[in-house]
């Protein structure tokens, strides 16, 4: 009778600890957002945020879409890049509202107009919805004339994460140019730090396909590369300390 309840508890306990990390795994990766999005309404300034971030996260996760259709996956990761995908939507939503009440020219750039050199620098959210499910399309219809092919389909998959798992290198180059971290957010990368294990783990633990689990890992050692950067560059600064406060990088913000 006490195995029975003792199997019973423990078999609540494991529920209990795989729903909160599937909640984790599903909303970590918007928390950094959030006061970044708070900031810009508040100040009513989106100079410090570049949008370029959400044209990666988006491709990441609607390619991590697709490859689910080949290949499958944890529920969770797919509700994560839904809810990822709806974050970033929002955060461009809210930086073209800003951009278009404090711009002064009165030109109007447009994703129809096609022109390369404005390209994701355009002055209405639609348009950046227009290219966003350009893209969708293009790539579900490529997806479903070469579904058949593992090659491709374990391409896409690893293309998907990789792209998500580059995010961190812009920040890594920038304070080795700088040859500095000042102006950086030290708790923005322990944040990032801790999410990208907790993710490589849950990876690990409920067997994702190996393109998650090796670009988890490349992003955690990016992550501590920059944390290494922050130790070495306090501990032996290369170049007199301004007081210019540095623009961070897009995963930063």
């Amino acid at each position: 009778m006490d195995e029975v309840v003792m199997d019973q508890i423990m078999y609540a306990v494991y529920q209990a600890v795989s729903w909160i990390a599937s909640v984790a795994i599903i909303f970590g990766g918007v928390v950094p957002y959030i006061p970044q999005y708070r900031d810009i309404r508040r100040t009513q300034n989106a100079e410090g945020f570049s949008t370029y971030v959400c044209l990666v996260l988006l491709v990441a996760n609607i390619l991590r879409i697709l490859f689910r259709f080949g290949r499958y996956f944890e529920t969770p990761l797919l509700w994560q890049s839904i809810i990822m995908i709806m974050t970033m939507l929002i955060m461009l939503n809210l930086c073209t509202s800003v951009r278009m009440a404090t711009e002064l020219s009165t030109k109007r750039r447009s994703f129809s107009d096609f022109d390369w050199n404005y390209f994701w620098s355009w002055s209405r959210f639609v348009d950046y919805l227009q290219c966003v499910l350009a893209f969708t399309v293009l790539a579900a219809y490529v997806t479903y004339l070469l579904l058949d092919s593992v090659l491709f389909v374990e391409s896409l998959g690893f293309l998907a994460v990789f792209t998500e798992a580059m995010l961190g290198t812009p920040q890594l180059y920038c304070n080795y140019q700088n040859k500095s971290t000042e102006g950086m957010s030290i708790k923005m990368v322990l944040m990032w730090t801790s999410g990208d294990t907790f993710k490589t783990g849950y990876f690990l633990l409920t067997q994702a396909p190996v393109q998650f689990w090796i670009c988890g890992l490349l992003q955690v050692c990016v992550d501590f590369a920059i944390l290494f950067q922050v130790y070495y560059y306090s501990r032996y600064p290369q170049k007199p300390i301004s007081h210019t406060t540095h623009t961070t990088s897009a995963k930063a913000l």
